[in-house]
């Protein structure tokens, strides 16, 4: 019986109200009923009204900017002082302050998984274009000068914006870069964001990003496709300057470092120059987008802001084509509507892996109640960690093996996703562990 139910039934001792009939209080009965639907309404109105509810909103905006600004003052300040903006990095400085909102071991086992698809996918895609097979360059052109109507958007708005040689001082390519070192750091931050708040969102989010990411590996094993600059250094196309060297060099004018401990140094041992479609920079940063503006509303509005701007800044340094522009964003779309109104099975098993009881002891700690998390029960199963563990150490033996040694035909062959499948599962069946009945 609903509390509801309960509440209507006379109380023992109180008096019983008098019986209306139809035939002696029609009237009145319809009075009644028109009452009652009016205070249905009425009801419906204050509880559409209710203080959170508008408080939530403007929690949420609040929110939303605040850990933007902290994602940017962050990378601003190690840009400034010549430190790395890489994810684990950034996702360290997040976790210091899930260790300040005391969760931090829940922070290990809903992240862990998150950084294991950020490093698989940075290591597994410079293999991409050892398969191969042919590089695909003229058909592209032909069709950015479709897009272009003509002519290549990069030629474009270089000659609109940048004078001289390549290594001409150029503050746009300048501020073009400090966007194109945020296109890890502000996709974390969204998902960081859905954590604190939406954690069911922050799941579906890294679903997204694990489907998107697989898929766009795929493509580069099948499709390598060449950037601008790679386009113009080999004889394809003229006039396109790779201004990426440049927009560094005015960082390092602009804040003064010496030696600077490049972004990508160490994912560099990886490193494709073929895989330009769909572009990731593009990808991250709109499927970011999707999930701000479904879970913040207008709010979201400004990730899209930051996205356009990253759009600019890859055609503008010569990095990417429109073209892989428009990739990216089909690719990040169908991820998007793959995850939240994919098949029953698939909206069921996201919700085992977030755990519908860690996050009602989360929104209850939201709702102020302290101590909501510790309340369930849940502890580190050291079973599960080291199973996990033991899982992703013999898919890095694997991995090494077939990099290294040519296991099973080395890294030219579709085999070598299997290692990475082990390594991700493993990290994350440990990682679960870490709060688990």
């Amino acid at each position: 019986m609903t509390e509801d139910a309960a509440a209507a039934r006379p109380k023992p001792g109180a008096e019983t109200p008098p019986v209306v009939t139809a035939a002696t209080d029609g009237a009145a009965a319809d009075g009644a009923a028109a009452d009652g639907d009016a205070a249905d309404g009425a009801a419906t109105e204050i509880a559409a009204a209710a203080p959170h509810s508008h408080l939530g909103r403007r929690n949420d905006r609040l929110l939303l900017a605040a850990i933007a600004s902290y994602a940017v003052i962050l990378s601003v300040l190690m840009i400034a002082r010549g430190i790395s903006v890489t994810p684990e990095l950034i996702a360290v400085a997040f976790g210091l302050a899930a260790l300040l909102l005391g969760r931090g071991k829940l922070f290990v086992r809903d992240w862990i998984p998150f950084l294991a698809l950020f490093f698989a996918y940075e290591l597994m895609r410079g293999y991409a274009d050892k398969f191969g097979l042919p590089i695909h360059v003229t058909d592209i052109i032909s069709i950015e000068r479709v897009i272009g109507l003509g002519g290549l958007p990069t030629t474009f708005l270089q000659g609109l914006f940048h004078q001289g040689a390549a290594s001409a001082p150029d503050n746009l390519a300048t501020l073009s870069v400090g966007f194109y070192f945020l296109h890890f750091p502000l996709p974390l931050a969204v998902g960081f964001l859905l954590w604190i708040h939406q954690r069911r969102n922050y799941y579906d989010y890294v679903a997204a990003l694990i489907l998107l990411s697989m898929a766009a590996f795929v493509t580069y094993l099948v499709l390598p496709v060449a950037p601008p600059w790679w386009a113009d250094q080999n004889g394809y196309v003229s006039g396109i300057l790779h201004l990426r060297d440049t927009g560094f060099a005015g960082l390092v004018h602009l804040f003064g470092f010496g030696n600077y401990f490049y972004s990508y140094s160490f994912y560099s041992i990886s490193s494709n120059d073929v895989a330009a479609f769909p572009s990731l920079h593009a990808a991250y940063p709109f499927l970011a987008f999707l999930f701000a503006r479904r879970a913040f509303g207008r709010a979201g509005w400004l990730m899209f802001a930051y996205t356009a701007c990253v759009w600019f800044a890859i055609v503008y340094l010569g990095e990417h084509w429109v073209f892989d522009i428009i990739g990216g964003v089909a690719y990040a779309s169908v991820a998007y509507l793959a995850i939240l109104h994919g098949p029953a099975w698939t909206r069921r098993l996201m919700s085992r892996v977030a755990d519908e009881e860690i996050e009602a002891g989360v929104e209850a700690e939201d709702a102020g109640d302290a101590g909501a998390l510790r309340r369930i029960g849940r502890r580190v199963r050291w079973a599960l960690v080291i199973q996990g563990a033991v899982v992703a150490l013999v898919g890095a033996i694997l991995a090494y093996g077939m990099n290294k040694l040519g296991w099973v035909g080395g890294t030219g062959t579709a085999l070598y996703l299997l290692p990475w499948v082990a390594i991700l599962g493993g990290l994350w069946r440990g990682a679960v562990g870490m709060v688990s009945r």
